[in-house]
């Protein structure tokens, strides 16, 4: 595993197979990578602008090794105009019906890291969804990473609770979350397994970025996870 965990979100990755527009607006898109069962990818990055779909290509490309279709896909976010309530799940949603429409291939897992898994569990509409290190508990967890909540919905939980209400995941998915994670708590994900009764595996010792890194220790346990997730 690299020294610094972090440098996974600057590695270079081959470029896609393609590129599609799943929307009119220039982040409505989705890289396409490999063949096999149709994964839908969600990045992470507390849903804001700075961060993008190019720091989970090596991620996308280790799924794709491993025999999946990978469509990472790219939305409005925080710092954008439209990103935030509602313009981020508006693009979620039009994304996982679009997607399959233009691959002519259904969805076999939504996946997603961070504030990207939140996004997976939240769309995911009953497909099975694997959330890596997630953001939930939204009303619980608006002052990390500078109030990252707080800018995604518009205002704190007393101030918007109905757009809280309305953001919070209720599915059942499996989630991986490592023990040393100092970006996002494993103590959410503790808590939205045991309010949805979803599978969790916890990683003893494995931090925040380690779970969309194909050369980290953690991540023979997330390609377990994927394909036990789709039956295979």
């Amino acid at each position: 595993m690299p020294v610094d965990p972090r440098e996974v979100l600057t590695r270079p990755a081959p470029a896609p197979d393609f590129t599609e527009a799943y929307g009119g607006h220039p982040d409505q898109v989705f890289d396409v990578r490999g063949a096999g069962p149709l994964l839908v990818f969600v990045h992470g990055g507390f849903w804001r602008a700075e961060y993008d779909r190019a720091h989970v290509g090596p991620l996308s490309c280790g799924f794709a090794a491993e025999g999946f279709r990978v469509a990472t896909i790219e939305f409005r976010r925080t710092g954008q105009p439209g990103g935030g309530w509602p313009g981020t799940f508006d693009d979620i949603t039009l994304a996982l019906a679009e997607v399959p429409r233009i691959l002519g291939q259904e969805i076999a897992l939504v996946s997603g890291h961070s504030a990207g898994g939140h996004l997976a569990l939240w769309a995911s509409g009953g497909r099975p969804a694997l959330a890596l290190a997630p953001v939930t508990g939204l009303a619980g967890a608006h002052e990390l990473d500078d109030r990252a909540a707080h800018l995604l919905l518009g205002g704190g939980p007393s101030e918007v609770p109905e757009r809280y209400l309305a953001a919070e995941p209720s599915a059942v998915g499996t989630l991986i979350h490592g023990t040393d994670d100092a970006q996002v708590p494993v103590e959410l994900s503790r808590a939205y397994a045991a309010r949805t009764g979803s599978r969790l595996v916890e990683l003893p010792g494995v931090e925040h970025f380690g779970l969309i890194d194909p050369l980290s220790a953690a991540w023979p346990t997330v390609l377990a996870e994927a394909r036990a997730a789709i039956g295979t």
